[in-house]
């Protein structure tokens, strides 16, 4: 009697312990509003990034490309945290944009401040049934970057 119990137990806390990863969002705004929600202390550290469960196949493996080919101790190709912008701060008054869906893909605004007023630009895509980010882009400012093509892909 004690044996069943303590695999149920077991299983139990092994189901618990998945990571985020297991996470769909069914709908565009689902995901962004985790992403926005997201404590990134609990990220796995070995992700190449720290927003890894929210991201694309695509997107991950440029990420860990730039990983790969980055000497130890050096920055890579992003030396910011995409999702907010900036090196250090927060996004608050997070305002999630009418998504645009083009079939397996979507483009959503998102706007923020973070010190200053923010607009981002996310390109998502529908895999594994649910809905990940695959590009964020700011064109706006000085300096507009795509973290997709700061990270070498040409699409």
């Amino acid at each position: 009697m004690r044996l069943p119990t303590f695999i149920l137990a077991l299983a139990a806390l092994a189901f618990a312990a998945l990571p985020a990863l297991a996470e769909t969002y069914k709908t565009p705004k689902a995901l962004l509003k985790a992403l926005y929600s997201y404590d990134s202390d609990r990220s796995d550290a070995e992700a190449p990034s720290p927003y890894s469960i929210f991201f694309s196949d695509h997107l991950n493996r440029l990420l860990q490309a730039d990983l790969d080919n980055t000497p130890e101790g050096d920055v890579g190709a992003v030396d910011f945290d995409p999702v907010i912008a900036g090196q250090d701060g927060e996004a608050s008054n997070v305002r999630i944009g009418q998504p645009i869906l083009l079939g397996d893909k979507a483009e959503v605004e998102v706007q923020f401040k973070n010190g200053e007023e923010v607009t981002l630009f996310y390109t998502l895509v529908r895999e594994h049934g649910g809905w990940k980010v695959d590009d964020i882009a700011n064109q706006k400012g000085d300096a507009p970057w795509s973290l997709a093509a700061l990270l070498g892909d040409a699409q």
